[in-house]
């Protein structure tokens, strides 16, 4: 395993994107423990992506627009309903201590989702982890080992975040005008990301 590989792959996924803003989210609403159910969701959303190269299905739908446009369309809507549902419920950013907690496999559903419905990540996959693998090996192995790193990386990375969203929790939700703040911002987050995925082509 390349150092270029562990580089590459720490900058991509420490870069902020759908699952930091899912994480740290979590982390400010319901603590540590939410934020790192939300990781594992996040990095359980990987799976089917790594799954697609390694068996040679992203190439398929690189190749078939209309397989990929549906893919993005769909990544798109889920994101505009997260901006808009977090702009509209005035207590996503609410202590759970004092309300009824967000069920864990629910969190667990909307991460995977999150990175389900992101084509960038299939055409990621496809294009990035073959440049690592060695002529004269197992592809197989060779992908799967390296996509288990990705996974790995991704999970630490993002229970971080969420671990500092988390130690900062109390002294931000107790104060309504930060909330709102920060709900606008994670709303306006969600937004620019479907925006942003709007624009991806093949």
């Amino acid at each position: 395993m390349s150092l270029a590989f562990l580089l590459t792959s720490l900058a991509i996924v420490a870069t902020p994107g759908t699952g930091v803003v899912l994480t740290v989210a979590a982390g400010l609403r319901g603590g540590v423990r939410a934020s790192l159910v939300t990781a594992l969701g996040c990095t359980l959303g990987i799976v089917p992506h790594l799954v697609a190269a390694v068996t040679g299905t992203a190439a398929l739908l690189r190749a078939g627009g209309h397989a990929f446009e549906v893919l993005k369309v769909a990544g798109v809507l889920y994101l505009l309903y997260m901006a808009w549902s977090t702009w509209r419920h005035s207590g996503v950013l609410a202590v759970e201590d004092e309300q009824a907690p967000t069920p864990p496999l629910r969190r667990i559903v909307n991460a995977v989702l999150a990175n389900l419905l992101n084509p960038k990540l299939t055409l990621f996959f496809f294009a990035f982890l073959p440049q690592f693998v060695s002529p004269g090996q197992s592809a197989l192995a060779q992908m799967t080992g390296l996509g288990a790193v990705f996974m790995a990386m991704t999970f630490v990375v993002f229970a971080l975040y969420g671990w500092g969203a988390a130690a900062v929790r109390r002294h931000v939700v107790g104060r309504p005008r930060v909330v709102r703040r920060l709900q606008r911002a994670f709303s306006l987050s969600y937004l620019g990301l479907g925006v942003r995925l709007a624009t991806v082509h093949r």
